[in-house]
């Protein structure tokens, strides 16, 4: 294994990263705009008020997106497991 395979192995791993946790990520960050902006509207300032909607958004984001996320997981792992077996 050379430089350049250790590299696009590593550039897989953060890619699998990023796409399975971006769902989560993105529904947590829209909730938390919709949130602010009705606490600035309103000018209720709860702390229980930002946290308990975003928990609830991402646990149903990771439910929804489970088999996207699991698909992901499994194709990068089938793809570093024949690396390992092929010898690179």
């Amino acid at each position: 294994m050379n430089e350049a395979d250790a590299m696009e192995l590593v550039q897989g791993a953060i890619w699998t990263v990023i796409v399975g946790s971006g769902p989560a990520i993105g529904a947590a960050m829209v909730v938390g705009i919709v949130i602010a902006l009705f606490q600035a509207l309103t000018q209720i300032q709860e702390a229980t008020l930002t946290f308990v909607p975003k928990i609830l958004v991402i646990f149903g984001a990771m439910i929804l997106l489970a088999p996207l996320i699991a698909s992901q997981l499994f194709s990068y792992t089938e793809t570093v497991y024949t690396r390992i077996a092929t010898g690179f």
